[in-house]
């Protein structure tokens, strides 16, 4: 195979990281439908009339959905940090790619803090016969995290999509001598 014609990393990278983008936060907003789902609107209280079954159910496609989340978010972390080690395109010149980079790895901490919680609620439905109350109590303690961050941390992401559309900030080259 002749190297000249194959793709560079980070078009793979890119790729993969769109790729895996759109997974996670598609997957991010079907989990927080279904979490809400089991709430009194604008409460923290459960809904009464759900029977325990039903709950139970709706805690494994809880559960599930943030397995996909995880493995997602991990593929486009690294996909991003490999993508921006080989690009040519450069930070000072694309002022878009440089505030998108700076809101992706602003909330890799509260990512990392939140796949603790899912990662407890998986082991608990996938290894465990646990009570609908332990996974009451995950849920919000999920849900209120870090006094709300990972809802900020989710309009951040969201804005990096519109920053990459209209990629506002571009400066011309530099020219080098």
């Amino acid at each position: 195979m002749n190297l000249s014609r194959s793709l560079p990393a980070w078009r793979v990278a890119l790729f993969v990281f769109v790729v895996s983008a759109i997974t996670w936060l598609g997957a991010t907003n079907i989990r927080a439908i279904i979490s809400l789902v089991l709430l009194k609107p604008g409460t923290l209280e459960f809904e009464a009339y759900f029977a325990p079954e039903a709950e139970r159910e709706m805690f494994r496609l809880i559960s599930t959905t943030s397995v996909i989340i995880i493995f997602s978010y991990i593929c486009a972390l690294i996909s991003s940090i490999v993508f921006l080690s080989t690009t040519p395109l450069k930070l000072k010149e694309h002022g878009w790619l440089m505030m998108s980079a700076l809101l992706f790895y602003l909330f890799v901490p509260v990512e990392l803090f939140t796949m603790y919680i899912e990662g407890k609620m998986i082991y608990l439905e996938f290894f465990t016969t646990a009570e609908n109350e332990v996974f009451r109590e995950l849920l919000l303690s999920r849900i209120g995290a870090l006094a709300g961050t990972p809802f900020i941390a989710q309009l951040c992401y969201y804005t990096i999509i519109a920053l990459a559309i209209f990629q506002p900030l571009e400066r011309p080259p530099t020219s080098s001598t």
